[in-house]
């Protein structure tokens, strides 16, 4: 049996993994061809082309480019017709701008607990979450893997409420053939520097709902009307607006993308197919009518019972070590210090002690089972894949067979 690199034996790998974002000559001419030849921010046709663009990739009749995935998610908050003390369901298996837009838009976040097999909302939790307040279900697409869709537009439907989809990991995701977005009556995208379409920052909203795209536009626009008067405010919006140096790094991403896909789809495969070997370790599963997942991040779970009890910190210590970046994500999300209420700050959240909900499939997932790999590990060749199988294979056979190495 191999000595394990913590313990002073040969690390897996030492070289890093592919990089993000990828540079390549198609984006540096298109991000001078737009400082050289387009407007830098409003009134630029880049924009204006990679908005439609960007819709038209994802099955959606309209498009808006935003500042940045959290205040995308603001804006189709307040278009959708979010106002104070209205309730907000989501997961709290999320990253926190999911919570926090909730909160800028002085509305209530109130927590549904999530899938373990997909870590996404539970729509079997969705229904007892609902009050005379709740007017939007938030779904994430955890990972870029689809939210049963067909499940919880059922049940807004049936207590006409709205769905907005936080689809911010979750680019060229698939829902019965049909991409992810604008499913619900919108949905909204990240373009930070991880996601797997980057511009550093940025965001975008689509749907096919004119009357919300056009809500939304006033929202992010300073609450301006489009086609009304440029010094004429009719909504409390801010500004929230890309640029076109961003907009032209995304539209040749757009040439790209599916090429991104197919590779991580073909690595996911292959990472599936050797882990589902290992007693102890479980893949994420999709739902029948998720057709794509964006793959943006690798997630599986631990089962720490199979591996003789040792903690998943010290599995994740032992996988660093030979040369593979494994980590627990997120924390519950109603455990982040923003939800240590202050009633002054928030009045309309008076009474609710967010310090003391235990959503149990959320906790065990983030203290416990989660185990994520970045999106840049599905980005590799064979051999990089094969790295990772390797790392995985020897620190689970030492868990299981020489567990006293891990109490010392």
């Amino acid at each position: 049996m191999q000595t394990l690199a913590i313990f002073g034996g040969k690390p897996v790998r030492t070289k890093p993994f592919p990089q993000w974002p990828k540079f390549n000559a198609n984006l540096k001419k298109e991000l001078l061809n737009t400082m050289e030849n387009d407007g830098w921010g409003v009134g630029s046709s880049i924009i204006k082309k990679f908005e439609e663009k960007f819709a038209e990739y994802h099955d959606a009749k309209f498009g808006l480019s935003t500042s940045s995935g959290t205040t995308a998610l603001w804006v189709t908050l307040k278009a959708a017709g979010v106002k104070a003390g209205d309730e907000v369901i989501l997961p709290p298996y999320t990253f926190i701008a999911t919570g926090s837009s909730i909160l800028m838009a002085n509305a209530i976040p109130v927590f549904a607990d999530v899938d373990p097999d997909t870590f996404n909302l539970d729509p079997a939790k969705i229904e007892a979450a609902i009050t005379d307040k709740t007017k939007v279900i938030m779904p994430v697409h955890i990972a870029g893997n689809p939210a049963d869709l067909d499940r919880i537009l059922a049940i807004a439907e049936k207590h006409n409420l709205i769905v907005i989809e936080d689809a911010a990991q979750a680019h060229g995701s698939e829902w019965d053939g049909k991409k992810v977005g604008a499913i619900g009556l919108g949905g909204i995208f990240s373009f930070q520097t991880s996601k797997n379409l980057s511009a550093g920052e940025g965001g975008a909203i689509i749907s096919n709902d004119k009357d919300f795209i056009d809500a939304c536009f006033s929202y992010a626009n300073c609450g301006r009307i489009r086609g009304g008067e440029w010094y004429e405010h009719q909504f409390l919006g801010g500004n929230f607006r890309l640029n076109s140096m961003a907009a032209s790094l995304l539209l040749a991403q757009l040439e790209t993308i599916e090429a991104d896909m197919q590779l991580r789809d073909k690595n996911k495969q292959k990472l599936d197919e050797a882990i589902e070997q290992i007693e102890g370790l479980t893949v994420t599963k999709m739902y029948p009518k998720a057709t794509r997942s964006a793959n943006h991040l690798y997630l599986l779970r631990y089962d720490k019972e199979k591996f003789n009890g040792i903690h998943r910190d010290k599995f994740f210590k032992a996988m660093q070590a030979e040369g593979v970046f494994t980590y627990g994500g997120y924390t519950p999300l109603y455990r982040e210090q923003l939800f240590t209420i202050d009633s002054n700050e928030y009045p309309w959240l008076e009474g609710i002690n967010y310090k003391d909900m235990n959503y149990p499939v959320t906790e065990k997932l983030c203290t416990e089972e989660a185990v994520w790999l970045r999106q840049t590990h599905l980005l590799g060749d064979e051999q990089d894949i094969q790295d990772i199988i390797d790392a995985f294979v020897k620190v689970t056979t030492v868990l299981k067979e020489q567990p006293k190495l891990f109490s010392e």
